[in-house]
């Protein structure tokens, strides 16, 4: 077992500690080229670090060398022109043909949220649109895009199309153009938040993040309400083993204590981890970090690493929350430096 203690890192370069970093829908993107973890976000702690500008309109880079030492916010991303101006929601970043793509949703007063592609040549930018243009369809309320290639290395935008609009949320995709910046082709609907059997009469659909388990099997993360009313992560698995589905849904959640919209990374020495929010409340929203375990058939959850549970536990646990900051050393199988 690894023990993440403070002296492994410099504090001055990485200030942030992980059970302080204040953020929503945690993207970590492990950059091979760099041997960095960076991870993104729309909002700034101006009272930890004030020489940050803030407000709405930017996007945020953070840098870490072990997933628990963050690094202080810098602008990788200010709209300056760029048609939105608020609702800048779920930044993730993936490297595409050599360059670096945040994808997230976009909203500007008046008109639906959609989703985009920004593109830089390094993971902290400046990132610049790939088209004005937002590839989600006109006229649908959008959210939480990511990027899947499919078997023939084509690109598609995975999305939410929002229970707001359509009452029961819905999971889509869209085919782009190989730069990122233009659909190509119609909308698919994949699946629908009524199609969760553990799931609530909420409508919610957050979060989707496409995933290979090593026997071939494509599945799928998603996020949504339980019948409880706690915020979960789910996955299902699509039973042709292509991005159409169709999509057969497990029978529980994978995590249903009050924390969702998940994604999958390796660390540098190979664990695969899960990273997402906890709990649902916008101020208190901490990065818990699982180690996980996939076999050819499911993945299951091995341990929570980061200890940002200990408060923020929710859903049926709720009761069992303690009151004190947790002061335990994040720990992990491995060392995440690799």
């Amino acid at each position: 077992m690894f023990r993440c203690t403070d002296d492994l890192a410099d504090l001055k370069k990485y200030p942030y500690h992980v059970r302080d970093v204040h953020i929503s829908d945690p993207f970590i993107l492990a950059d091979e080229a760099s041997r960095i973890y960076y991870t993104y976000v729309q909002f700034v702690d101006s009272r930890r670090f004030p020489e940050v500008p803030a407000g709405p309109g930017y996007f945020y880079v953070l840098e870490s060398p072990d997933l628990v030492h963050w690094s202080r916010p810098q602008v990788c991303f200010e709209k300056g022109d760029f048609w939105a101006d608020r609702d800048y929601w779920a930044p993730e970043c993936h490297v595409w043909h050599g360059k670096y793509y945040l994808i997230s949703s976009f909203r500007a007063d008046g008109s639906y949220r959609r989703c985009q592609c920004l593109v830089s040549d390094s993971p902290k930018g400046p990132f610049h649109p790939v088209r004005e243009e937002p590839v989600t369809p006109e006229g649908w309320h959008c959210l939480d895009g990511t990027l899947y290639a499919d078997r023939r290395g084509n690109p598609w935008m995975v999305f939410c199309h929002e229970w707001l609009q359509v009452g029961d949320g819905q999971i889509c995709a869209v085919p782009l153009s190989m730069d990122l910046g233009t659909a190509v082709g119609e909308p698919v609907i994949l699946f629908r938040a009524s199609d969760g059997p553990w799931a609530g009469d909420s409508g919610v659909t957050d979060g989707p993040f496409l995933h290979r388990l090593p026997g071939g099997r494509l599945l799928m993360l998603w996020s949504g309400f339980t019948k409880s009313g706690s915020y979960a992560v789910t996955y299902a698995v699509s039973e042709s083993g292509e991005l159409r589905g169709p999509w057969k849904q497990q029978a529980e959640p994978l995590y249903a204590l009050d924390g969702g919209h998940a994604m999958l990374f390796r660390t540098f020495s190979g664990q695969l981890m899960m990273s997402c929010h906890c709990p649902n409340d916008h101020h208190r929203k901490r990065i818990l970090l699982f180690e996980m375990e996939e076999t050819e058939q499911a993945l299951h959850v091995i341990n929570e690493c980061t200890g940002n549970w200990y408060t923020g536990i929710g859903g049926a646990a709720a009761r069992y929350a303690y009151q004190a900051e947790c002061r335990e050393v994040p720990c992990f199988r491995e060392d995440p430096r690799g």
